[in-house]
């Protein structure tokens, strides 16, 4: 039986296990950390559970289709409940937009900003729908290891505008500057700023009328334990509680892997969902492929980071929706300095999730569960104390929430805690704590990402938002999909 050994349980780790192991690969699944999940962990305190990472899921059958591998079902392990609206966007001008997949009821609510801008977003709707097609659908889960392949998908890729940007495509048909930054936004949730991110990444918005927005009953969490149960079910193996501290490699080929605690494993092949600069850096240090490429990947650009703020209520709120937007007065200037770097700026644009909308359970009777994240520059762009500034800049996210959305938040506080660009540098190993790897721009996406299997080292494989097709939930399983096609293959050549 061929072996594999998968570093990191993000989603992408997890998906990427998964199939390995629903194909026959005995795999061995490692995390560093005391529970799975990588960006996707969970916290408990004060009877509240708090999802650190993503909570936004767009497309089920991405995951159903890991259970149908086997013949099993998602929903024997996980409960996915839908969110309705998918987002509530606010301004500070008091304008409220509840993003749904009600045609009627959003064709409605964008007549009351601009009547025009209704044949305008069905216009960007179009456009939508027909790069998600080609984008998403056919080239989501295709590995892009040569010049060639990135070549024949090149007439797609121009036909819907690649070299414009996300925010370019909704200007052109969508005229009320608080629609432009509704249909925009999207971007965002996997790093990319909407003035420079490629139009290709337009496609969120027609995956999300495709399938909704969802959330599993117990939190993000809870979806991330039922992949591990399904890994361990199909016979996998998981370590979790002492990371990966060198990948072991002769000539072109890796031979296994050594972990802190002093565990080491020989694998046929090895695929990597952690950090990619810290891949090559820190686990391939030991071998010429690691030094070179950690020197070339350190050249690239990465996204921003986030600071995000956990809190907890003694009280419901019943008119805060699951995921609310809050735009600053500023868009276009704000994304600039965050993506520039150099300041943290005064104002800010917010992410507010209300898990407890959807899942009462996440906090205790009569209370609310909360987190606020607001993009901020990582750390190559701004190399600040965030021990000393985190206190301060809660403070005046906590001001904003009390003065928009949540008055008297304070008087009701039960428990509060922060997750800095320096705790995803230390604790994620996230080079620069960037919260996302890779800008998702032209020039680093698809072959100009880091490939699926690396160019050297021939068993060598990388998985997650550091890979193609790039971040978020779809995007990582998607690249899953995609490694675990070439390292079954790999498989079969060993086999031989």
């Amino acid at each position: 039986m061929k072996t594999a050994c998968v570093i990191g349980s993000g989603f992408g780790g997890l998906a990427l296990a998964i199939r390995l192991q629903s194909a026959g690969v005995q795999t061995t699944l490692i995390e560093s950390r005391d529970k799975p999940g990588g960006r996707a962990y969970v916290w408990e305190d004060e009877g509240f559970t708090f999802d650190a990472g993503p909570t936004v899921i767009t497309d089920p059958s991405c995951l159903e289709e890991l259970w149908e591998l086997s013949g099993r079902k998602l929903s024997d392990y996980v409960e996915l409940l839908p969110v309705t609206p998918f987002y509530r966007l606010l301004w500070e001008d008091g304008s409220v937009f509840d993003y749904s997949n009600d045609d009627a009821e959003l064709f409605r609510q964008i007549g009351e900003f601009n009547p025009a801008d209704v044949a305008g977003y069905k216009k960007f709707l179009e456009f939508s729908e027909g790069v998600f097609r080609e984008g998403y659908q056919k080239l989501g889960h295709e590995a892009f290891l040569d010049f060639r392949s990135m070549l024949k998908a090149a007439p797609s890729l121009m036909k819907y505008e690649a070299f414009r940007s996300v925010h370019a495509i909704v200007a052109r048909h969508i005229k009320d500057e608080r629609l432009r930054q509704a249909f925009s936004f999207h971007s965002l949730l996997v790093g990319g700023n909407p003035f420079k991110t490629s139009s290709v990444y337009a496609l969120i918005h027609a995956l999300e009328k495709k399938w909704g927005v969802w959330f599993p009953r117990g939190g993000t969490h809870a979806l991330v334990r039922g992949m591990v149960k399904l890994f361990e079910d199909l016979g996998g193996t998981f370590k979790c509680g002492s990371g990966v501290e060198q990948i072991t490699a002769t000539g072109a080929r890796v031979t296994g892997v050594r972990t802190k605690d002093g565990w080491s494993g020989s694998f046929d092949t090895v695929a990597s969902n952690a950090d990619v600069v810290h891949t090559y850096r820190d686990l391939l240090s030991g071998h010429p492929r690691g030094p070179a490429m950690s020197k070339s990947m350190q050249r690239r650009s990465f996204s921003p980071s986030l600071f995000v703020t956990y809190f907890g209520l003694k009280r419901e709120c019943p008119e805060v929706k699951h995921h609310t937007i809050l735009f600053g007065h500023r868009y276009k200037e704000l994304l600039g300095e965050i993506y520039a770097g150099g300041t943290l700026a005064e104002d800010f644009s917010l992410y507010l999730h209300h898990p407890t909308a959807t899942d009462p359970a996440m906090a205790p009777p009569g209370c609310s569960a909360f987190y606020v994240l607001s993009p901020v520059p990582h750390q190559g762009k701004l190399d600040i104390d965030w021990q000393a500034e985190a206190p301060k800049y809660a403070d005046s996210i906590l001001d904003a929430l009390e003065r928009r959305i949540l008055p008297g938040l304070r008087n009701d506080l039960v428990t509060m805690r922060t997750f800095t660009p320096q705790d995803f540098s230390t604790e994620l190993n996230a080079h620069l704590g960037s919260a996302f790897s890779l800008e998702p721009v032209l020039w680093q996406s698809a072959y100009f990402r880091t490939h699926n299997r690396d160019d050297v080292l021939s068993n060598l494989y990388f998985v997650g938002a550091g890979t193609h097709p790039g971040a978020g939930i779809p995007g990582v399983v998607g690249s899953a999909k995609a490694t675990a096609k070439l390292m079954i293959g790999e498989g079969e050549r060993v086999a031989a």
